[in-house]
């Protein structure tokens, strides 16, 4: 009754707080905003909970059973196995969550670097009548990669591994032109892994189009898409950013006005104009490959980013009588 019957109630916040020293600075939790649970009666219209505590007997099993009109069910049951099952009496209309490759798929997308391992039952697409003709006993497979790359320690990251998962979050064929995987611990702690694409979207010059960099708190995914994070003449950089300070709640609009974002936005920037400028200092045909692609967004710069401007600058190109193609000037 304590914490399936009360909405809000956050059973992770709790332990936490029962933690000191390493065990609380060591802790990977989820499920600090307690109302994860509840979000399940968007899509189902009954939901029960069969649970029992280990180390307690068989009989000390509880059902809990609710609609989700603020009341519920309690009942002692007979339960074998220690653990939790959660069953749910889908909605009319919410039959997609039921179907295997919709699951899989919203796991990929919001769960896939969860440090558990998250399985499914094996399907079988064999027809009716093979499936008669020869029974096959199906397993759990695990379907998550269960491990976030950006946490790895970049010497046991290769650069195959680098560019697959560049692909990966940005949906682009192409290969970056550069990449920094860098963490950051101090008064701030949070891990960032930043892309220079290679080509430009579609939507580059449309300003209010999608653009930022993929958003986690503790490796669980947030947003897909925060702005907050890259100045407007940044908004071509596509990568991860893992905050360790931001709360599991995080909305757009505290995201405006929260200063800790602000301080990392600097951060960022100042790693992008780095990278930026590394790429122009390195041999090769790459900044070209850049400036011809985000040149004319990067002139935004200096207008918009007054502390960056010398380095902006540092970055421009533009036509040379003298040779007849863009130069530093």
């Amino acid at each position: 009754i304590s914490h399936l019957g009360t909405i809000a109630k956050s059973g992770t916040n709790e332990f936490l707080k029962n933690l000191t020293g390493d065990q609380k600075k060591d802790s990977r939790l989820i499920g600090q905003f307690g109302v994860g649970f509840y979000s399940a009666f968007v899509v189902a219209d009954e939901v029960e909970v069969l649970t029992r505590k280990a180390g307690e007997p068989a009989e000390n099993g509880v059902h809990w059973i609710s609609k989700g009109e603020g009341e519920f069910s309690v009942a002692s049951v007979e339960r074998p196995v220690r653990g939790t099952t959660i069953i749910l009496h889908l909605r009319d209309g919410e039959e997609e969550f039921a179907d295997g490759w919709r699951l899989r798929s919203i796991v990929m997308k919001y769960s896939d670097h969860i440090s558990l391992p998250i399985e499914m039952l094996q399907e079988d697409h064999r027809s009716d009548e093979e499936k008669q003709k020869e029974p096959k006993e199906t397993g759990f497979e695990i379907i998550n990669k269960a491990t976030a790359l950006w946490t790895r320690s970049r010497n046991e990251i290769t650069d195959e591994e680098y560019k697959e998962f560049y692909k990966h979050i940005s949906h682009d064929f192409e290969e970056p032109l550069s990449w920094s995987h860098n963490r950051v611990e101090g008064k701030q702690e949070y891990t960032s892994l930043l892309y220079v694409p290679k080509r430009a979207p579609f939507d580059l010059y449309q300003r209010e189009g999608s653009r930022g960099l993929k958003l986690y708190v503790q490796r669980v995914f947030i947003m897909d898409d925060a702005d907050q994070f890259m100045p407007m003449y940044l908004r071509f950089m596509k990568g991860v950013l893992d905050s360790a300070d931001l709360p599991l709640n995080v909305s757009r609009e505290i995201l405006q006005s929260n200063q800790t974002v602000e301080n990392m936005k600097g951060a960022l920037t100042k790693r992008s104009l780095e990278m930026l400028a590394k790429l122009a200092t390195s041999e090769g045909d790459d900044y070209k490959t850049f400036w011809k692609q985000f040149g004319q967004v990067l002139k935004e710069g200096p207008a918009e980013d007054y502390a960056n401007r010398e380095k902006i600058l540092g970055l421009l190109r533009f036509a040379s009588t003298h040779t007849g193609t863009s130069e530093q000037v």
